[in-house]
């Protein structure tokens, strides 16, 4: 089972932990988290990468960071599972890549960085996959107007036929 003291230890006492629902949630400082998930994968046996995703903490109550970036692993030999919690800021978001660990994380970052905006460096075709090319905002972000921006009358509409 994972040890929160081995990776305080080798990490630093800025790496908590806390419960939710049976849901083991450890909290890692960004500049830190890809060796923490690192580790968690070489040596703890965290061989899959579950789901990925981000929230915006913007104007939540007692919040002091902009993003959460969630990483929901699991060994897949003894069936214990983990979330691993980072945070960032304005103005530019980015965390390490972490698809050389697992490729499962391909979309998801993907699908992190066109919803939010969160760089994820060294990943290897980091490009909106939901939203067109053209498309300069971040729609998940809690300060995107939730009429848009008026974007809808600049893309082309595709009729049934052409598609």
């Amino acid at each position: 089972m994972l040890d929160l003291d081995s990776l305080q230890e080798r990490f630093g006492n800025e790496i908590t932990e806390s419960s939710f629902r049976d849901n083991r949630r450890i909290v890692v400082p960004s500049d830190k988290v890809y060796f923490v998930l690192e580790q968690l994968w070489r040596e703890w046996g965290f061989d899959m990468l579950v789901e990925m995703t981000a929230a915006d903490y913007l104007e939540y109550p007692g919040a002091t960071d902009r993003f959460g970036v969630m990483y929901v692993l699991l060994n897949t030999t003894t069936g214990e599972r983990v979330i691993i919690k980072t945070h960032l800021n304005l103005p530019d978001p980015e965390l390490p890549s972490v698809f050389p660990l697992w490729h499962s994380a391909d979309w998801l970052e993907r699908e992190i960085f066109d919803m939010f905006g969160i760089k994820f460096e060294g990943h290897p075709d980091l490009r909106r996959i939901l939203m067109p090319e053209e498309f300069t905002a971040f729609p998940l972000r809690k300060d995107y107007p939730l009429k848009g921006r008026g974007e809808r009358h600049n893309f082309p509409v595709i009729t049934r036929a052409e598609s």
